[in-house]
């Protein structure tokens, strides 16, 4: 057993680091439960409670609803954090065992009847939800072949003190392990671990090749994550978490009526059948800090769900990019549609077809994205202004449009009308190849009037015998700061025949 430092990515910690960056207010008054949604509803700002329900839990809500929060788990900006993912999973790193001893969320053990679901500060998030939720839960199982550990994000529906409903609809490869436990009969050990920070978050939405995805968690941090075995099952988790809820689900399989619920793409998921989570044990810190994760609503944008998606949906369609164009410099999946319906990619084309070739590789790639915007590189992909501007004016519907049918698709999308497969739209949002440079396609910009050099001024007529001139050449010659009075130079070379324009604008002499 190997010691290890359980403070560095600690959820509070990061918390704390929100605060004092003004990224997170702080809620000292007492609060109901049932109060907690409308505060986080929203909100720009994640929402530290420090009194909630009778107990006077301390709860932390809407941590990753920002980009600009993602990014700062991995000590970048906003426009870096998919080149940061991206080099990051690049280097995994195995996690280091260490004891129950040293395992800061086994510093409280509750059993049997102790643990108790309903003794959680655990909220009604939306108002037609089936029953309060665990929302921040990362479910870690093991591959029951090769014995790598699974992460994913699952959402928890209180059921009774030890019970509760798990969403496992979705195709995922916890609902692989699931069912191929089911199949023999057997229940499927698992743990929810409830309090982590971003880095964790993110990696287990991410897609990676089949691996330990401890070691994914271990790439996202950058450093080994320390982990420990549960009390009452065989799976390992992070030992600097807030609480983990260890349990099985049941053998029978999909039995449990679950929902409905507010989901990520902004409208409820109906009642569905789901696996019962049986509850064995509930460990956590002493000073354990619980958290709750926005999800749906009318401001996508600013939920924890959202911003997550975009992770996923980024890195996934940047995978695809990678092989399909020689260059392509940013993509942006907006949350305002979830995180993963509309797609945003700049390219530097070097070949024409590059954009379509974009357009392909997203629609292929495990990006789930409905519609795909292609833009040139003088496009910000962030900038809503600058990508509104490009699709009015750089787009042709019936000559820019790429449209397919029969693709994969998330089940949740209520425009699917219940079909199984979906419909895909990309839009070429480029400048046709090779136009780049011409003034037709040249975008406006204020004059930059060099420092003076110490030259002789030189007048419009010396310098257009030298060549044509623009009129931002002729004050630079001149040394100009005005202009005005070149105008008058200009007039006197009209007066005299002596004066004409070349076609790109350019003042030029006549010739003799």
């Amino acid at each position: 057993m190997a010691a290890i430092d359980t403070e560095r990515f600690r959820l509070r910690r990061f918390v704390e680091r929100l605060v004092q960056l003004g990224e997170c207010e702080i809620h000292d008054q007492p609060i109901d439960l049932v109060d907690v949604g409308a505060v986080l509803d929203g909100n720009p700002r994640a929402t530290w409670f420090k009194a909630v329900g009778p107990e006077k839990a301390e709860l932390i809500g809407n941590v990753m609803g920002s980009r600009k929060r993602l990014a700062l788990a991995l000590d970048t900006d906003e426009g870096g954090l998919l080149p940061a993912i991206t080099e990051r999973l690049a280097k995994p790193h195995k996690p280091v065992k260490v004891s129950a001893a040293d395992a800061p969320v086994q510093q409280v053990v509750l059993k049997g009847e102790a643990a108790d679901l309903c003794a959680l500060p655990v909220h009604l998030q939306h108002g037609e939800d089936g029953a309060p939720y665990i929302s921040a839960g990362l479910d870690v199982m093991q591959f029951r072949d090769s014995g790598l550990t699974n992460v994913g994000c699952r959402r928890i529906m209180l059921r009774g003190p030890r019970t509760a409903g798990i969403d496992m609809i979705a195709p995922s490869d916890a609902r692989a392990i699931f069912l191929e436990a089911v199949a023999k009969g057997e229940k499927t050990p698992v743990a929810y671990v409830v309090g982590s920070t971003p880095c964790d978050f993110m990696a287990a939405v991410c897609m990676n090749p089949p691996m330990d995805e401890l070691e994914v968690l271990g790439a996202l941090r950058g450093a080994p994550v320390p982990i420990v075995k549960c009390v009452t099952n065989d799976i390992w988790v992070p030992a600097d978490a807030e609480y983990v809820l260890e349990g099985y689900l049941d053998p029978k399989g999909h039995t449990e009526p679950e929902g409905p619920f507010g989901e990520y793409v902004g409208y409820y998921g109906v009642v569905k059948r789901n696996p019962v989570f049986h509850l064995t044990a509930i460990t956590h810190r002493k000073d354990a800090l619980f958290q709750t994760v926005t999800i749906g609503g009318k401001h996508l944008g600013r939920t924890d769900t959202a911003q997550l998606t975009t992770v996923k949906t980024e890195s996934a369609a940047w995978a695809g990019l990678v092989t399909a164009v020689r260059e392509p410099v940013a993509c942006f999946a907006t949350p305002s549609s979830g995180g993963m319906y509309n797609v945003r990619v700049s390219i530097r084309q070097r070949v024409p077809g590059e954009a379509r070739n974009a357009i392909a590789a997203v629609f292929g790639s495990m990006a789930e994205a409905k519609q795909v915007f292609v833009f040139d590189d003088d496009i910000d992909v962030f900038s809503d202004e600058q990508c509104d501007w490009a699709l009015a004016t750089r787009y042709q519907g019936d000559r820019d449009t790429i449209q397919g049918s029969g693709f994969r698709v998330v089940p949740l999308d209520p425009s699917l009308g219940g079909q199984r497969t979906g419909a895909k739209i990309g839009f070429d949002c480029t400048i046709p190849f090779g136009k780049r440079n011409s003034l037709e396609w040249g975008i406006p910009m204020a004059p930059v009037m060099p420092k003076a050099n110490g030259h002789a001024r030189t007048s419009v007529a010396d310098t257009l015998a030298a060549g044509p001139a623009s009129f931002l050449e002729l004050m630079i010659a001149a040394g100009s700061r005005d202009g005005r009075e070149l105008v008058r130079e200009l007039d006197a070379l009209y007066s005299a025949d002596k004066l004409t324009r070349h076609e790109s604008g350019r003042y030029m002499l006549k010739a003799k």
